[in-house]
């Protein structure tokens, strides 16, 4: 399939949701206070783009969002390179890394606003904590599939273990660490408006749900919000993606199949 496809597909399916959504709610299936018309809230979000005051919402929730991330990065995979390399520190931690992968970062929301106050740096400590996980395992998993051919070739030249590190493994899992990273910024977006939602502080994308949903007849605005939380994840997801296909398109190619060789040609 090609990428037209997939996008036109895409548009497909957007258009379909749209007009169920519509016609329940024209039809009066569901109350307008619980579900208003699609076209309504879509009007909504569009007049949201010239309010100074919700942009400037906007930017604070995307500004959050970048500094958790690259707090994220900075930590992940430095320490996934550790642990990928070093198996006798892999197996240390191992038991930490189980302990904390599982706490959700949104119940950690008390105790780091506790701990460090309101404001951006409990945003962007939760943030990080949450988009940590997936570059620090696809960084790990990344280092196990290097090829070995490639790091027994160096190490007969004489070169050591940074060396093979440097020129073998890390190019090798660059394509692992860009997916993890491409991940950890969908929950990122996700950790910073559900954070700015249930600490009811601050400026945000996610604050203007939360003082939407105690409006009367609020329910609309709610919902454009969401259509923006929707939107940016997917233009941060399509810039990643397009980085990714751009930068490591040699990692995209079909491999050949198992058990199948391929024609060498005299």
């Amino acid at each position: 399939m090609t990428r037209r496809q997939e996008l036109l597909l895409g548009l497909l399916g957007a258009a379909g949701a749209f007009g169920v959504c519509e016609a329940v709610a024209r039809a009066g299936i569901v109350r307008r206070s619980y579900l208003p018309p699609a076209s309504e809230v879509l009007a909504r979000a569009a007049r949201l783009a010239g309010d100074p005051a919700f942009l400037d919402g906007i930017g604070m929730t995307l500004r959050a969002w970048a500094l958790g991330l690259g707090l994220a990065c900075a930590i992940a995979v430095p320490l996934g390179l550790l642990l990928g390399v070093v198996p006798v520190v892999e197996a240390a931690v191992r038991a930490v890394i189980e302990f904390l992968r599982p706490l959700p970062s949104v119940a950690l929301i008390p105790l780091v606003s506790l701990l460090l106050g309101s404001g951006t740096r409990t945003e962007v400590t939760l943030i990080a904590y949450a988009s940590l996980w997936p570059v620090l395992f696809n960084t790990v998993y990344g280092l196990g599939e290097t090829d070995p051919l490639a790091k027994d070739t160096l190490r007969a030249f004489g070169f050591g273990r940074l060396a093979v590190l440097l020129r073998a493994q890390l190019p090798a899992t660059a394509p692992f660490i860009a997916a993890g990273v491409r991940i950890s910024a969908g929950v990122a977006l996700i950790l910073a408006v559900a954070t700015e939602i249930l600490s009811g502080f601050g400026q945000g994308l996610g604050i203007f749900i939360a003082q939407a949903q105690t409006e009367t007849d609020g329910t609309r605005d709610v919902l454009a919000g969401v259509v923006w939380a929707g939107a940016l994840g997917l233009v941060i997801n399509g810039l990643l993606v397009g980085a990714e296909r751009r930068l490591f398109a040699w990692a995209q190619e079909p491999r050949p199949e198992s058990g199948k060789s391929e024609r060498v040609r005299p």
